[in-house]
């Protein structure tokens, strides 16, 4: 899938580039005009201040906690999926319940794990916009957001896998899933043969954010 097509804005979170340790924001590039969005985000983060909701600070701190997010938190709970299951079970069947088990918050979110089998691979998509599972892989890459890959893989999703480099036997079925504005999708990928006896860590250093979209499966 190539990676340069246009973006569409996410309804995720919409803020500005950035924010310095007292909490005023700044552009990469000063002299370009703000968005609408990035008014809206000023807007709000002045108004809560001014309230005394959260401090300057405080909402500063919460960028910086939301940007440390990392695909490194799905590939840990997959390896635990993978390792233990009673918390296979609970991811299956309340992905929310056994991120909070494991010590990962998703806010009021609900998280839905779909899980691989020899007979059936999963793959994530929002149609609308970019809606993204970011407290477990961080920030979506471009071309999750893109327009060609939000309508061509409903409409042909093994073409579109096949151009990841992930060719699936016709007997598999392909399920694409649709994230919505408050439920989001975390593909639990089959463990590959040969991993037997692994450690966590180990598991999950071959978990990768892809992987966790269905656009790829885990190789040793």
């Amino acid at each position: 899938m190539p990676h340069d097509h246009d973006h569409d804005h996410d309804h995720d979170e919409h803020r500005h580039e950035g924010m310095s340790a007292s909490g005023h924001p700044y552009r990469a590039d000063q002299d370009a005009p703000l968005t609408h969005w990035q008014r809206m985000e000023i807007a709000v983060r002045e108004l809560l201040a001014e309230k005394g909701v959260a401090t300057p600070a405080e909402i500063a701190a919460q960028i910086g906690r939301m940007d440390a997010r990392s695909p490194a938190l799905g590939a840990r709970v997959v390896a635990r999926a993978w390792t233990d299951p009673a918390f296979r079970a609970l991811l299956l069947a309340d992905g929310s319940a056994a991120c909070r088990a494991e010590g990962i918050e998703v806010d009021a979110l609900k998280l839905v794990a779909v899980e691989n089998d020899a007979q059936a691979h999963n793959v994530i998509v929002c149609t609308l916009c970019s809606c993204y599972p970011r407290t477990l892989l961080g920030l979506p890459p471009d071309w999750y957001k893109s327009r060609a890959y939000r309508t061509r893989l409903v409409r042909e999703p093994r073409r579109v896998l096949a151009e990841f480099g992930l060719t699936l036997p016709d007997a598999v079925t392909v399920r694409v899933h649709d994230s919505t504005a408050d439920m989001r999708y975390l593909v639990v990928p089959r463990r590959p043969e040969g991993t037997e006896g692994w450690g966590a860590a180990r598991l999950a250093s071959i978990v990768t954010r892809d992987c966790m979209i269905g656009v790829a499966v885990p190789h040793i």
